[in-house]
């Protein structure tokens, strides 16, 4: 434990996560260890704590019993081939039996058979006597079409009922244990079938749960010949220190030997293993403490309806299901190292005497002595003559086992606290833990054990919210292996891309909704998270430093910008902090990922880039001063506003980006020590936001109209006409669009139907599997125009409701469908619609339509743009300052020359140009414009 502390506690911190190692716990911590004491007395004096001799799971590599939940954790069941053998046992004879009977048995485990004790038969079920080249064998009737090869053209003789063959004898296998009283009949038994082999069990009580219940019910005595290691006793001769898998070959030998078996295979399942040591389990009976959980199965699911799981499915799925067949649990495991079972006995059976401890004071008052360590071997040297012997001679001697591990962390909520022996306030005075979170199959596991003792030492549930996360996956959906090294080694992913990209990858992702995660092996999903999500972030942090200290100006944080740009930032920033809050309240990780990744196009490619004119604007930034001053200054203090925000909103789902962004742009002393963000302090914009939204998703449609016709967005067009009912709506917003969008003019209209029809489209291949045959019918409805949308926005087509994803809505412009308007040839129209932050395509209701008509005007207007754009570029190759001034010469073909000193002013105000000159000479750089190759010279005015 302490060799590794170190490391844990680094690599803790390079996650950047908030651990406090000053203050930690361990389960081996003595104050820990006499709360994990106090809570077995309290079972015990409740009467929830028995001794018992059952079969059960058992590791013969970790050489302890295990529990019934740990064989059922997702690591420990794994594919494995066994080898099934069906065997015959000769009946003893009975009159009226047609011929000597050998009943049939099937079984995946032969080396019980030496074990062997009855024969179990569903006493309802059929069963048929057939005859095979002079053999009759009894078989359950369902089972006999599965041994056509082995049984040929058999007969059947006869049939009855199981009920006919209980109390039957028969002649046992082996002789190991033919003296066993009451042994080797045949008994009913509630659980046969014949989905898997004959309809036959062979019953060897001392290695399964079904065979020691039904066999002890009928008076036969328990026999197990297997040690500790899993390996025969010397009361099997032939295979003494075998272990009992290694034995399988030679036990089917000597059995296909004796005539005894009629069939052998490979038997492929899925199988328990031991999570310590990955040995197969075995099935074993051995004494064993218990938790009587059955007794409070009632109550363990009633407070199970106290808890908030996330998802939400697993409180009556998983764990609701697995605690209503919860079954006793075994806590004693037979190993060195663990918390002491508290119970000291006397070791003379003519005496006896058991105590229990709940505390080292309870300890020191029967020994004398304080101990300083409960680990074995040192309580184990605790011990005193036994008070109820009058000889003197027997000893109170503590029983060798320690508990299940799962108890000692299943104590955590009260043993961190050393509860009750010190802050008891922190129990008693305090509701249970907020919020906890673990790997699904916990439901089974720790989340249980918790649970379990919760209820039964305080009647409450341990903890109030609980995430289960899924599994991690490779890119192929195989668990992640050390021997494949699928995986990307977690430091490297820390050092090269960035703890802040993998915490973000996980929590957006759907292993924190119980899904499961794949991970490529480069770390490629990792690394979009630096591109996506932590550059956008960084660039808008960037953006305004850069421009703010460049100008000198010293940022505040307020709220009373009146533009346009301005309200809806600050709007769509509290919009941003209502549904991040609301997500992580509901502990939707995601959620809030998702509420920030659409936040920042909103951010950077709309606010940021549609500003870039007011923070390059020349003179001085003065809330105070003339407008363009003002403006400026809202501009900026507006992205100051909204970045330190910013920062402390993700400041849990980023710490190191929110810390770094926070520190520089308030210098306080850490984002992680500030208050939540309070979104009332920010202004309400809802009809603002909604409009703006819908303009970024009008003007996204726009674009894509422009590049499905091969038209460069610096290239001017003439019109967009937008159309729907709340087209009006975007009146004020005309001069944006069209700057946007880089056209001359914006036409609204409440007429969608001027620029097309509205068509659903069914998705047959996504549908067939839901609806069958009547896909056809809504495919004929959807050509028909048969269909309508309902309030909710949900799609129904003739008559059958269509989930998103089965169906896509399109604009059609005209009867064929091709892209056109009324009398336009040359138009392009589109329905618009974007994608919310859950990932929902939402209609707008509104339609664009793109003039695509390029005029000779519009084309030298275009060139003029395409020319600033090359000289922007040559401005940042030449390591220009954004602020510098420059002389601009050119040297251009005659036509080219026309087109650009039509917009000379234009070119010259934006690349900050003092003066353009058209030359004759060549200049220093060269590229091609609308075709032709020209030149030009920039230098610092």
């Amino acid at each position: 434990v302490l060799r590794y502390t170190s490391e844990w506690e680094r690599y803790v911190h390079r996650q950047a996560r908030w651990v406090d190692f000053v203050n930690d716990y361990k389960t081996m911590d003595l104050p820990y260890m006499e709360s994990v004491m106090w809570a077995f007395k309290q079972l015990w004096d409740k009467g929830l704590i028995y001794q018992a001799y059952r079969v059960m799971p058992y590791s013969w590599g970790a050489e302890t019993p295990l529990s019934n939940f740990e064989i059922r954790l997702d690591d420990a069941t794994r594919p494995r081939q066994d080898p099934a053998i069906t065997v015959a046992f000769d009946l003893e004879p009975r009159p009226g039996d047609p011929a000597p009977l050998k009943i049939l048995a099937w079984t995946t485990t032969p080396w019980t058979l030496p074990s062997n004790l009855a024969l179990a038969v569903g006493p309802d079920l059929e069963y048929s006597v057939v005859e095979n080249d002079g053999v009759h064998y009894v078989i359950g009737t369902e089972a006999l079409g599965s041994y056509a090869a082995e049984l040929g053209e058999a007969t059947t003789v006869a049939t009855m009922r199981g009920s006919d063959l209980v109390e039957r004898s028969y002649v046992p296998l082996f002789d190991f244990f033919s003296a066993n009283p009451n042994s080797f009949r045949i008994l009913p038994g509630d659980f046969i079938d014949t989905a898997e082999g004959t309809g036959v069990v062979h019953m060897a009580p001392g290695f399964g749960e079904d065979d020691q219940r039904v066999s002890e019910a009928n008076g036969i005595a328990l026999v197990v010949p297997v040690d500790e290691k899993g390996r025969f006793t010397a009361d099997v001769p032939p295979w003494q220190g075998v272990n009992v898998f290694e034995a399988n070959p030679d036990i089917i030998r000597h059995l296909k030997a004796e005539g005894r078996v009629l069939r052998h295979e490979t038997y492929d399942h899925n199988y328990p293993h031991c999570w310590r040591t990955d040995t197969p389990i075995i099935y074993r009976a051995m004494q064993s403490w218990y938790v009587r959980v059955t007794d409070l199965t009632d109550r363990l699911v009633e407070v199970n309806q106290e808890i908030n799981w996330i998802p939400s499915h697993v409180r009556d799925g998983a764990f609701g299901k697995w605690l209503a067949g919860a079954r006793d649990w075994s806590i004693s495991r037979n190993r060195f190292w663990g918390a002491p079972i508290p119970v000291w006995e006397s070791d003379d059976p003519d005496h006896p005497r058991t105590d229990v401890y709940g505390s080292l004071d309870e300890i020191e008052r029967d020994f004398g002595v304080r101990p300083t360590d409960l680990h074995r071997p040192m309580v184990d040297d605790l011990t005193r003559p036994n008070p109820d012997d009058p000889t003197g001679k027997s000893t109170m001697r503590r029983v060798p086992e320690v508990l299940d591990c799962w108890f000692e962390s299943g104590s955590m909520p009260f043993a961190q606290h050393h509860y009750p022996f010190e802050n008891r306030h922190l129990v008693d005075d305090v509701p249970p833990a907020d919020f906890i979170v673990e790997y699904i199959a916990q439901t089974r596991g720790w989340f249980y054990t918790q649970h379990v003792l919760a209820v039964a030492l305080f009647d409450q549930p341990a903890f109030q919210n609980v995430i289960c996360h899924g599994v991690v996956l490779d890119a192929d959906g195989r668990k992640l292996s050390k021997k494949l090294r699928n995986y990307p080694d977690p430091e490297e992913v820390m050092e090269t891309i960035g703890s802040d990209a993998l915490r973000w990858y996980l929590m957006a992702s759907p292993i924190l909704r119980g899904g499961d995660l794949r991970i490529a092996a480069d770390g490629s999903g990792i690394s979009d998270v630096v591109r996506l999500v932590l550059n956008p972030i960084w660039n808008a942090f960037h953006f305004f430093t850069l421009y703010a200290n460049a100008d000198g100006y010293e940022a505040s944080f307020r709220t009373d910008a009146t533009g346009d740009l301005d309200r809806y930032l600050l709007g769509k920033t509290r919009t941003l902090v209502e549904a991040t809050t609301e997500a992580l309240d509901a502990y939707d990780l995601a959620g809030a990922c998702n509420q920030v990744v659409s936040y920042l196009d909103a951010l950077n490619n709309w606010f940021i880039r549609r500003s870039r004119e007011r923070f390059w604007a020349p003179g001085a930034v003065d809330a105070s001063g003339d407008e363009t001053a003002a403006d400026k200054a809202d501009a900026f203090d507006t992205l100051y506003t909204v970045l330190v925000t910013l920062s402390r909103l993700v400041a849990p789902l980023l710490p190191m980006l929110a810390e770094e962004i926070h520190t520089g742009l308030t210098g306080e002393r850490s984002v992680h020590l500030t208050d939540w963000p309070d979104a009332s302090t920010l202004p309400s914009e809802p009809e603002l936001v909604l409009a703006m939204d819908e303009i970024r998703a009008l003007c996204s449609t726009a674009l894509s109209l422009r590049e499905d016709n091969k038209l460069r967005n610096r290239l001017p067009l003439r019109t967009l006409a937008v159309a729907g009912e709340r087209a009006e709506a975007l009146a004020p917003f005309t001069d944006l669009i069209a700057s946007e969008l880089n056209v001359k003019k914006v036409e609204l209209t409440a007429d969608r139907t001027a620029y097309g029809r509205e068509v659903v489209r069914p998705n047959p291949r996504v549908l067939g599997p839901r609806l069958g045959k009547d896909v056809q019918a809504v495919l004929a409805a959807a050509r028909a125009g048969d269909w309508a949308r309902d309030a909710d926005g949900t799609v129904v087509v003739g008559g059958h409701r269509l989930a998103e994803g089965e169906y896509e809505l399109a604009l059609q412009t005209d009867d064929t469908g091709d892209d056109a308007g009324p009398g336009h040839a040359q138009l392009a129209a589109e329905a618009v619609r974007y994608v919310d932050p859950e990932g929902h395509t939402v209609d707008t209701g509104l339609v664009a339509a793109l003039d695509t008509t390029v005029t000779p005007e519009l084309h030298a207007e275009g060139v003029a743009r395409d020319l600033v754009r090359l000289i922007q570029q040559a401005r940042r190759d030449g390591g220009f300052d954004v602020t510098d001034r420059i002389a601009l010469r050119l040297h251009l073909p005659d036509e080219q020359s026309k087109m650009i000193q039509a917009h000379r002013d234009q070119v010259a105000q934006s690349v900050l140009a003092t003066t353009v000159e058209f030359v004759d000479d060549p200049g220093e750089s060269s590229a091609t414009l609308d075709g032709a190759s020209v030149s030009w010279t920039i230098a610092r005015a």
